[in-house]
């Protein structure tokens, strides 16, 4: 006979005694079950004891007692208020051995909210925080003659710092500049043990992101300069962490310092650092720092926004006197008092100018300049493309205005609609995503990457016009090719600008036609009736194969992380289906794995008979719990939940679109459901070309009817029917 539903069979160890094996009552209180097991061994005072989950050495409670599952190992233990004060007491031992056990035990057990909630009553945060203000002074004193032990113990207390604060329950802003100063000189300090220099980077980067006052304090502690060093190591850990404080600086500065660290980023001795020690460093770039390198891009790029959204006034002269000046660049002319004449001969001679430069308003071309975007971005462009390439500019202008009217190709218009396209494909005033690590290494390869990037791709246009014989009336059609060209050659993710534009030599207008014949050709979809008729007849077939694929890749078993509301932690949980498709095994790593989890070795299981439905999106509980997390499109595209019994749930949140619609498609498949992910449709679509294109290869070359042959009419006589007997 099973078990009744409210009842799971676990085992409990306890410290000297054999293990108990034992049917816990889900509807019991879970008090009487502990006071059940203390009887059990003769131990008296049962309110002092809890039970935590063996693996994780997580405090069982009220609230999260439901996750106890048949086969779970328990252990029986002291409360989370006794360890809370024994610990309390013993990281003030005078005792430089047992301090250094106890920090130990501390950091390992404030992964658990139910402890941290204990140990920050007691004042455990505020007595860490003055052990870091004043007790490290005494450490330092030993540090000469026991360097291990100082960094240990100051390793320790930050790592339980930054554990009990990543529940959420402190707020930031309660501490003190003499903390703040002295995380900061643990940064600041040129030679530190490496696991404090990366928790005081973690609690710094956290302070900046979760304070405005507190990002006050530390921008007066740490500055640019003093972080670069770290980036020169070889510990990739510590780079990331230095890239994350970076852009959290960079991310909450005030507007008017926002420049100023722009301008610091933008030096060449940062950029280079990043660029030698990081992109191209020994150590292969892992996701997090891929991250963290796409989130200053981002945020470099969006310093752009400001004359993006920034409309010309045609009544500025400062700003007349940029156009004038491409015009002198262009047609080698001096400024309008040293050439004489009337006014209306030098209206004319402008009029003519501009009109050869390309804008659409040749009377005031600084009415094309009152668009936005791109605003004055666009002029900016031309004026660096001008001053700093300026035998290509001279070129392209007077290549252009030497062709028929309906064949040149407009300077001025093309340059502002290009800038525009190009914030467009940067995601320029667009906050960083979550969960994208997609930053191009050639942008950190020069101090203006973004005006380069412009002037590479204007005589990318230019080149594209001419190939195309493009006409006035074919602008849009050739910044489409542009813009797929562009696009095709950052998909390769180029290591410099010099590389990208040798891609973009390769992606001539003949090429592009090419590929897309070609994609046109992988992707043909016959309409005649007949074909429809035989694609409806293999589609069940190719259904069951996507489906079977959906199955076994969950019986693989997929990797999930863990999201706290502070940065990435690197924890992890495993899930994977039984083989023959009627258990769903999950539990938590200590590290992502480097292959498939056994089944064994994942503790938790659900049958997939328990599921009621699969959630997904922002009505996923985990999302609605979580409100930052709500804000985050690309979270909320990744995230799943699985329903079972009445209201209980398995919350997933996927590494990447990919496993996403695996997960939701395979669970979907188990429930009896429709498969309706995007990757299903994708290869439904790629699957069914290949099948329907074998099955029609005998017919090559040889049109298939819209409609069957008619009948013809019976014979006048069946005399040629005979018995075969």
């Amino acid at each position: 006979m099973p078990p009744p539903p409210d009842t799971v069979k676990v085992a409990i160890e306890w410290p000297g005694a054999f293990p108990k094996l034992m049917e816990i009552d889900q509807k019991k209180p879970l008090s009487a079950i502990i006071k059940e097991v203390c009887e059990g061994w003769s131990l008296g005072n049962h309110e002092n004891f809890a039970l935590q989950i063996a693996d994780t050495n997580f405090y069982i409670t009220e609230k999260n007692r439901n996750e106890i599952k048949n086969g779970s190992i328990l252990r029986l233990t002291t409360s989370p208020h006794q360890t809370a004060a024994q610990l309390h007491e013993r990281i003030q031992s005078s005792s430089m051995d047992a301090k250094l056990e106890a920090l130990k035990d501390l950091a390992s057990a404030s992964r658990d909210i139910t402890f941290a909630l204990e140990f920050i009553s007691m004042d455990g945060i505020l007595l860490l925080t003055q052990m870091v203000e004043s007790g490290t002074e005494r450490y330092q004193k030993l540090q000469k003659i026991m360097k291990p032990c100082f960094g240990d113990l100051l390793s320790f207390t930050l790592t339980a710092f930054v554990e009990l604060m990543d529940h959420g329950i402190v707020s930031w802003d309660t501490f003190s500049v003499a903390f703040i100063k002295k995380i900061a000189s643990y940064v600041n300090k040129s030679a530190m043990d490496t696991a404090v220099l990366q928790r005081s980077l973690a609690i710094l980067e956290s302070m900046v992101l979760n304070s405005q006052d507190l990002y006050h304090k530390v921008a007066q502690e740490i500055t640019i300069g003093q972080l670069i060093p770290h980036l020169q190591g070889t510990d990739q850990d510590i780079q990331t962490y230095t890239i994350a404080v970076i852009n959290a600086l960079f991310l909450k500065a005030p507007e008017e310092r926002r420049q100023e660290m722009a301008h610091i980023l933008a030096q060449k001795q940062l950029r280079s650092v990043i660029l030698s020690s990081v992109i191209r460093g020994p150590t292969p770039i892992n996701d997090e720092m891929a991250h963290q390198l796409y989130v200053l891009q981002v945020l470099t790029f969006n310093l752009l926004e400001d004359r993006m959204m920034t409309k010309m006034d045609p009544q500025d002269q400062a700003q007349r006197d940029i156009i004038f000046e491409l015009r002198r660049i262009a047609f080698d002319v001096e400024c309008e008092a040293n050439n004489g004449g009337s006014m209306e001969k030098r209206k004319s001679m402008y009029t003519r100018d501009y009109k050869k430069l390309g804008f659409i308003n040749h009377v005031n071309p600084a009415v094309d300049f009152t668009q936005i975007p791109p605003g004055m971005l666009a002029l900016d462009n031309m004026l660096y493309f001008a001053r700093h390439h300026q035998d290509a500019y001279i070129r392209i202008v007077l290549e252009n205005s030497s062709r028929e009217d309906k064949h040149e190709c407009p300077f001025g218009r093309s340059s502002i609609e290009l800038t525009k396209m190009l914030c467009e494909i940067l995601k320029v005033g667009e906050l960083p995503g979550e969960n994208c690590h997609d930053f191009h290494p050639m942008f950190f390869t020069h101090d203006r990457s973004f005006e380069e990037f412009f002037c590479i791709c204007i005589q990318l246009l230019n080149k594209t016009w001419k190939e195309m014989r493009a006409t006035s009336e074919d602008f849009n059609k050739v910044m489409q090719v542009v813009r797929e060209q562009i696009m095709r050659a950052l998909t390769l993710k180029p290591n410099s600008l010099d590389q990208f534009k040798s891609r973009l030599q390769n992606l001539s207008y003949a090429e592009i036609l090419k590929i897309r014949q070609s994609e046109r050709m992988n992707q043909e979809d016959f309409q005649s009736r007949p074909i429809l008729e035989l694609r409806e007849k293999i589609q069940p077939e190719i259904m069951e194969l996507i489906k079977q694929q959906r199955l076994n890749r969950l019986c693989e078993g997929t990797c999930f992380r863990k999201i706290s509301s502070r940065r990435r932690q690197d924890k992890f949980w495993y899930c994977r289906l039984s083989p023959n498709h009627k258990v769903l095994h999950y539990g938590d790593l200590e590290e992502s794995p480097q292959g498939e989890v056994p089944h064994d070795s994942l503790q938790d299981k659900l049958p997939v008979a328990d599921i009621k439905a699969v959630i997904t999106g922002k009505d996923c509980p985990h999302m609605k719990e979580k409100g930052a997390l709500k804000q985050n499109k690309e979270v909320l595209e990744l995230a799943f939940s699985i329903l079972y019994e009445s209201d209980e749930y398995l919350n997933f949140i996927a590494p990447d679109k990919h496993e996403y619609c695996v997960w939701t498609d395979g669970l979907n498949a188990l429930l009896g459901k429709e498969m309706t992910s995007d990757y299903t449709k994708s290869d439904m679509d790629t699957l069914l070309s290949m099948e329907m294109k074998l099955r029609l290869l005998d017919l090559e070359n040889i049109q298939i009817p819209e409609a069957p042959p008619p009948i013809p009419k019976e014979p006048s006589n069946y005399d040629f029917v005979y018995d075969c007997n």
